[in-house]
């Protein structure tokens, strides 16, 4: 009798601190003020399970609170920031004040021009156009 595999899911990247309905702040200069998660990019997962994300990971948002023009808008970001501390390989722990994302476009480049605040680093090396429009990352 042959052995059987195991299992073929793949591993998180990191600990996830970000559920759907959780509010960021938006850390760029867009206009948009607050984003609420209303579905992670590529996540599949269980029924009835809620969708979480990590940093560096792509959500889908409703801007909640910006200026007129930007406004119940449905946008892509990228998750910059998380309050839920996580552990690097070299065995620190970080956790940032707040949760916070830069709306991108469909192709990944960042829709504004400067970030507000730090960045981690796992989200600067997995997206390097928005790394790139940081001024801090930790």
């Amino acid at each position: 009798m042959p052995k059987r595999k195991a299992a073929a899911f793949p591993k998180m990247r990191g600990t996830p601190g970000i559920n759907v309905t959780t509010k960021l702040v938006c850390a760029d200069n867009t206009g948009a003020k607050v984003l609420e998660v209303i579905a992670v990019a590529g996540y599949k997962g269980r029924q009835r399970r809620i969708p979480h994300a990590s940093l560096g990971d792509v959500v889908i948002c409703v801007v909640k609170q910006g200026t007129p023009k930007m406004r119940k808008k449905i946008v892509r970001a990228v998750i910059v920031r998380q309050r839920m501390p996580y552990r690097r390989k070299d065995g620190s722990w970080v956790q940032f004040e707040d949760n916070a994302a830069v709306l991108i476009n469909p192709e990944g480049e960042p829709l504004g021009s400067e970030v507000h605040g730090p960045i981690a680093r796992e989200a600067a090396k997995r997206w390097p156009s928005v790394g790139k429009i940081a001024k801090i990352i930790v």
